[in-house]
């Protein structure tokens, strides 16, 4: 899958090469305070945890997986987007819905960069793979993520307990039909 550039973000799949720019990112204990609290990653933590559950899902033909963000102009890496099937850690993984996540650092909150490479992967995806459900989780006091749902055109579905094999927290599900 291609995803072509936005009109300020450019964008490429990550893999293993990658661990110091996810190990960069989870230092900043506000960038992971609606994740785990605050608490920085290890590279252990990256290399094995975060890296192989990325490889379990990561799918680069269907565009699956994290994808790269960084500013055109300057090349400097910002954060990421997640995409990969609502669920994917249970037993009943949603292929036709797939869920969209990032996580960027606190130098770019605030400019629409969150909301400009999501739905800029979102709308790559729906017009190369034909996939027209799309959803996001958040903590309910994570009111900067729900703020980039919104701006997406997701809608509040639902709050619910969200479990996998690394998480057990409430949150709030946000979803947009593209059909």
């Amino acid at each position: 899958m291609e995803v072509t550039n936005s009109q300020r973000l450019k964008y490429r799949q990550m893999s293993n090469q990658d661990a110091d720019l996810f190990y960069l990112l989870d230092q900043d204990p506000l960038v992971m305070k609606y994740l785990n609290g605050g608490k920085a990653s290890t590279y252990d933590d990256i290399n094995n945890v975060f890296l192989p559950r990325l490889n379990s899902y990561r799918d680069i033909d269907k565009g699956w997986g994290i994808w790269k963000v960084s500013i055109t102009e300057s090349d400097d890496f910002i954060g990421w987007i997640l995409v990969r099937p609502m669920d994917f850690f249970s037993e009943s993984p949603q292929y036709e819905n797939l869920e969209l996540g990032w996580r960027f650092m606190q130098k770019s909150w605030g400019k629409g960069y969150a909301t400009e490479a999501a739905k800029h992967i979102m709308h790559n995806i729906i017009e190369q793979m034909r996939i027209y459900k799309f959803s996001a989780l958040a903590v309910h006091d994570n009111k900067a993520s729900i703020k980039v749902m919104t701006n997406i055109g997701m809608s509040y579905l639902k709050s619910y307990r969200h479990k996998d094999p690394l998480l057990d927290v409430d949150v709030v599900c946000y979803q947009i039909n593209c059909r």
